[in-house]
């Protein structure tokens, strides 16, 4: 049965109303954020981030904005938080969340772009020959 969204999910999902249709979807412990099919964005530990690139990551970073870790492995990701100004403001955590969305479909562009790898597979005969 999945878990319902904690009361911080529910309120980030209420201010990201003016973006349209977002939904969260439970994974690895916190949520992930979908617009469509767009995967933008992670709650984690009540906290939001938004996906980041080379084209909006500088107006993060301006706000000293630090990317989320993942703890087990302390890998840093490429999701950012907001400002914590924006928790209070829809338009302010729309325009934060569109520029994640945003990102996402670029990096998903550029994915779809590049070739990807051919898997070969060797497949053993079952036959058995006759003495």
């Amino acid at each position: 049965m999945p878990k319902p969204p904690s009361e911080y999910v529910q309120h980030v999902l209420e201010l990201l109303q003016p973006l349209g249709e977002v939904r969260a979807k439970a994974m690895f412990g916190g949520w992930g954020l979908y617009q469509g099919a767009v995967f933008f964005g992670v709650i984690a530990e009540d906290q939001v981030y938004f996906r980041a690139d080379e084209v909006n990551r500088p107006d993060f970073e301006a706000v000293r904005s630090k990317p989320w870790f993942f703890e087990p492995t302390q890998i840093t990701t490429s999701y950012y938080a907001p400002p914590d100004t924006a928790l209070d403001d829809a338009r302010e955590l729309s325009r934060w969340a569109r520029s994640g969305v945003e990102a996402a479909q670029r990096h998903k562009a550029a994915s779809a772009k590049k070739p990807r790898p051919t898997r070969s597979r060797t497949i053993k005969s079952t036959k058995h020959s006759k003495k």
